[in-house]
Formats: C-alpha cells, sequence, structure tokens
C-alpha cells in the first residue's frame, strides 16, 4: 500500500553505511523553518507571555519582598505595607500558576506545530522514496525526517520562548532600575545586553562547527544501526559483525567527543554569565550606596536596586543553551531545505483535473515509454495495455522485465516520455500526484507493516473507516477468523514489520489495507513473495475471489493459479506480449 507513512518505511532500508553530505547551515533556511511554523503563532503566543510573566513575577517577588523587609524594618504604620504583603502572596501563586500555563500551552503548541510542519515533510518524500533518492542515504532521510524535524522544537521551545522571557526581564529591570536611579540603570542594562547578546553569540559561533560535525555524526550512527540491525544475518554470514560494531563504536566515540566540547563551551558561557550577574550587582550596589550618601536615595530604595540588579539576571541563564540549539537547528534547517528543495521526478500540472473517484475507471496504456535515466536504455518501450473497468488484468513478468517501473508511472512517481496513459479518459498527466495515487493504489512490494496494532496497521489506508469497514476488509482477506482468534483481536502489536505475523498472515494483512483503501483501480504487486508455494496459493486465491468486479492489475512473476483472472499478459524486455492462459491447477478446481 502506496501511502504517505510508507515513506518512513523506504527511508528506513537496509543498505546504508555512510551519510550524505549536509548542506552548510544559513540564516536562510532558519527564518524558513521559522515561517513554517508561524502558522501554529496564535498558540504559541499565549505560552510566550505566560513564561514572560512568569519570569517578571519572579524578578517582581524578590524586588517587592527585599521593598517589605526594608520597610518593614523601618517598623512603619501596617497600612502602609499591606499592598506589599498583598502582592507578595500574589506574585508567589502567580508565579506557579503562570510557570504552569507556560509548559502546558508551550508544549502543546509546540508539538501541534511540529506536527504539522512534519507532515510536510511526509508529503514530500513520499513522490521522492519510490522513485529513488539517490542524493541521500536511507539512514540520512530516516534522520532528517526524525531527528532534523524534532529540532524545530527546539526553535520555538528552547530559543524563542526563553529569548522572549529574557528580553521582557531585562527590559522591565533596566526601566525600573532606571527609574530608581539613571546611573544604575544604565550600567544594568548594559551589563544586561552583554550577557544577553554577546555571550550567546559566542555561543552560537563557537558551536557552529560542533553542531555539523555531530549531526554528521549521529546521521553515520544511524546508519550503522540500521546496518546492524537489519543486515544482522549478512554481517554474520560474511564474517563482518566485529568491523560493524567496532565502526558503531568509534562514531559513537566522536558524537560523545563533540558533545563534550559543547558541554565545555555552554558550561564556559554560563558561568561568564554568572560573573557579569556578580560584576552587575557589585557596580549597582556601589552606584547606590554613592547616591544614598549623598542623599538622593533613600535605603528602601537601595536594598531594590541590589536585589533587582542580582535577580534580573536568572532569566538570561538559559540563554546559553538557547544559543546552543540554535546552531543545531540552523544545521538542521539546512538540511530539512534540502530535502524540501529537491524536485518531484514528475511535475505537477499548474490546474489539475478533477477525478471522479466514486465512479468505475478504467486505464489505457498506448506506446508508453519511460527511461530512469536520459541517456539510459528505455526501461518500457512501446507498452500498450488496457484496463477495463470492473476487470481484472494479470501481468506476468520475470524480475527486470520492466514491472515496477510500470506501476511507478501508473501511480505518477516517475514521468515517461512517450506515449500515453489515460485515467477514465483523461491523461495522466493532467492530473495532480496525490489524486492519481487515491485512484491508483493498492498492495506494492515494498508495503510496510508498522510496529503498532492490527488496527492501526489497516486504519492507514482509510482512518475514518468504522469497525464496520475493518471487519470486512479483513474478511475478505481472509483474515477474520484469525484476528478474532487473538486474545487482544484487533488490538494485538504485530511487531516490527510483521514479525509477530507468518508471511501469509501479513501479506493477507496488507490485501486488507488495500481493499479497505478501495481504490478505483486497484494494483497488487507480487502479493506471493516471499510465501511458500501452498500458501501462496491460498493467499492468490483469497485475492482473486476477493477482487472480483474490481478494477485489477495483478502483478507477478509466478503465472500457477491465475485461470479466474479475466485478462493475462506477459511483460518481457519492456514490452507486452499476450500469454496463453495456463491449466487449471487443482486447488482451484477442488
Amino acid at each position: 500500500m502506496t501511502l504517505p507513512a510508507e515513506a518512513t518505511a523506504t527511508a528506513t532500508a537496509t543498505g546504508t553505511a555512510t551519510a550524505a553530505a549536509s548542506p552548510p547551515p544559513t540564516p536562510r533556511a532558519t527564518l524558513r523553518l521559522l515561517r513554517s511554523l508561524l502558522p501554529y503563532w496564535r498558540r504559541l503566543l499565549p505560552a510566550v507571555l505566560a513564561s514572560a510573566g512568569s519570569e517578571l513575577a519572579a524578578a517582581a517577588l524578590m524586588a517587592t519582598a527585599a521593598w517589605l523587609i526594608t520597610r518593614a524594618a523601618e517598623q512603619p504604620p501596617l497600612a502602609s505595607v499591606s499592598l506589599a504583603i498583598v502582592a507578595v502572596r500574589a506574585l508567589a501563586l502567580g508565579r506557579g500558576a503562570l510557570r504552569y500555563t507556560d509548559r502546558l500551552l508551550g508544549h502543546d503548541g509546540v508539538l501541534r506545530a511540529v506536527a504539522g510542519f512534519r507532515r510536510r515533510v511526509y508529503e514530500a518524500l513520499v513522490p521522492l522514496a519510490p522513485a529513488g533518492t539517490p542524493a541521500f542515504r536511507s539512514a540520512d532521510l530516516l534522520a532528517r525526517l526524525v531527528d532534523d524535524v524534532d529540532a524545530a522544537q527546539n526553535l520555538l521551545l528552547r530559543v524563542l520562548i526563553p529569548a522572549a522571557s529574557a528580553c521582557t526581564v531585562a527590559a522591565g529591570a533596566t526601566v525600573l532600575a532606571a527609574a530608581l536611579l539613571p546611573q544604575a540603570g544604565v550600567l544594568l542594562g548594559l551589563v544586561l545586553a552583554t550577557a544577553g547578546l554577546l555571550v550567546p553569540a559566542l555561543v552560537l559561533t563557537l558551536s557552529r562547527r560542533t553542531s555539523h560535525a555531530e549531526k554528521a555524526a549521529r546521521t553515520e550512527l544511524s546508519a550503522l544501526t540500521l546496518d546492524l540491525i537489519q543486515g544482522a544475518a549478512d554481517l554474520a554470514a560474511c564474517g563482518a559483525r566485529g568491523r560493524a560494531l567496532y565502526q558503531t563504536r568509534q562514531a559513537s566515540a566522536r558524537i560523545a567527543a563533540v558533545e563534550r566540547r559543547a558541554a565545555w563551551t555552554t558550561s564556559l558561557a554560563s558561568a561568564t554569565i554568572l560573573l557579569l550577574q556578580a560584576a552587575a550587582t557589585v557596580g549597582v550596589t556601589w552606584l547606590g550606596l554613592s547616591a544614598h550618601a549623598a542623599g538622593r536615595l533613600p535605603a528602601v530604595h537601595l536594598t531594590v536596586l541590589t536585589v533587582l540588579a542580582l535577580v534580573s539576571f536568572e532569566a538570561l541563564t538559559p540563554l546559553p543553551a538557547a544559543a546552543r540549539h540554535l546552531a543545531d537547528v540552523r544545521v538542521s534547517a539546512g538540511r530539512l531545505a534540502d530535502l524540501l528543495d529537491t524536485p518531484a521526478p514528475v511535475t505537477e500540472p499548474p490546474s489539475p483535473a478533477t477525478l471522479a473517484m466514486h465512479e468505475p475507471l478504467g486505464v489505457d496504456i498506448t506506446d508508453l515509454r519511460v527511461r530512469h535515466r536520459p541517456d539510459g536504455l528505455p526501461a518500457l518501450d512501446g507498452v500498450s495495455l488496457r484496463l477495463p473497468p470492473g476487470r481484472r488484468t494479470v501481468l506476468l513478468g520475470a524480475s527486470g522485465s520492466g514491472k515496477s517501473t510500470l506501476i511507478a508511472a501508473l501511480m505518477r512517481f516517475i514521468p515517461y516520455e512517450a506515449g500515453s496513459i489515460r485515467l477514465g479518459g483523461r491523461e495522466l498527466r493532467d492530473y495532480a500526484g496525490a489524486d492519481a495515487r487515491r485512484a491508483i493504489t493498492g498492495m506494492t512490494q515494498d508495503a510496510h507493516v508498522f510496529h503498532t496494532t492490527i488496527r492501526a496497521n489497516l486504519l492507514l489506508a482509510r482512518p475514518d473507516a468504522t469497525d464496520a469497514d475493518l471487519r470486512e476488509a479483513a474478511r475478505q482477506a481472509q483474515l477474520l477468523d484469525w484476528i478474532e482468534s487473538l486474545p487482544d483481536r484487533w488490538h494485538t502489536l504485530l511487531g516490527e514489520n510483521g514479525s509477530a505475523m507468518s508471511g501469509g498472515q501479513r501479506q493477507r494483512l496488507l490485501l486488507a489495507r488495500a481493499l479497505l483503501a478501495d481504490p478505483p483501480v486497484l494494483v497488487l504487486d507480487e502479493p506471493t513473495e516471499g510465501l511458500d508455494p501452498d500458501t501462496a496459493a491460498a493467499v492468490l486465491t483469497d485475492i482473486l475471489r476477493a477482487t472480483h468486479g474490481r478494477t485489477t492489475l495483478l502483478i507477478t512473476h509466478d503465472p500457477t493459479g491465475l485461470t479466474a483472472a479475466d485478462q493475462i499478459l506477459t511483460l518481457d524486455d519492456g514490452r507486452i506480449m499476450t500469454a496463453p492462459r495456463p491449466p487449471l491447477p487443482d486447488w482451484i478446481s477442488a
């Protein structure tokens, strides 16, 4: 079943050992990533305000408490400090409430934004993966789809929100200090600007190289890990398991070394902010004492100034880590931009035609020619065939005969240079790729079973399917009795790529998913691949029974048991030939 989710299955295919080179990070790529997340600003703005309010409440609480303690030492009437008492209580409670609101709204908004952006990356990957992505390694694609998209949440949650809070607190502290003593306000503002701008900028500069090196090392480790897991049997058979483990340990060591350098940079930056905090506190206190000695500053205001200078730096302490995250985000943004800018093999029409999905559709292919490379030999040359509405067509062919190429052309994954493919009486090029793939889809060779429940695996085909729809699809695929015999029934976990199922059960599950999608043109590519003859015969019987009355293209290399098909053709070396109808096997005649 070719679905957006199966871009993941393609991205995690075995056979990679090195990571693709990443493009150099640019501010433009980061801004582009930020623009992609801006549609969710209405959810993020309350989180930013709550975070800034929480930090302001913390600073105001300390300053008010300092004023209250100092004023109380003068033993004034209770009425003169009652407002401050109430303010301390309100700020203490408000700080906690705002911090909780910040965490709740921030994570909710960020996770929604990242989910929307991940879907966009999925959709960009879908037309690329089936046609092949020679510019990317499979583990590198996986890293971009998972790690680099996850980095987008750091841009919002660990960079923008802390930066906004720090700016708000710094501005408020500077204004209040200037109102109490102008010279102290100037000094505090300069030191806050140094700690909030210069120090993070230095961290960002120093982290650029380490971030790029860490991303490359992590991508390499991902590739090596995939080889170890999915290619364990081959590595053991070739005696290469020890070497693979050694390479994995080396990659892990490189990541650890990069992380140590990054930790040193962040730690030194945090220490620098602490030193600047101490310097600002001492400087402001000295200016306040001088002004107090000259009679220009009351003792209460002196205490408030000193405490204000001390607590105003608390909001700046996350900034070195934010700068480090920003360096990582810049690398990830460049890698994602490189992926999103990769042109799809098939050009979308400027004004896509409307496709009637609920009407019986047929496909007419005339003199089709397809090349995988402009200078290569045709993979299909002069192919002509007709898929009448409601009839089952079997296409036989050995490996390399062009069967997968034909499917890719039908599903608009690769272009065709000559000939015609007409769907519902109109040229396939006139339809959007997504519409064509909704109309012509089914069960492909790389169909993936995810490590989740039976129900979730089937719902990939049609998320709005009812329980009755699921039962009917499973019944048609002869899978319902097995599902209902399981202890957890529809909530049974299937393991990685269906490891908890037999080969026949896995193929029937994929068939049920294809039938549940109910496309106008159902494509079944090698549905019995890898099965023993008896299981293959049983699965094929179920397929021919379940597809009766559907427009179906069944592609296989095994001619056994195809008598029930309406049309049998053979594809050989990129050309169509009529195939003689094989004799009726015993398992069908019975």
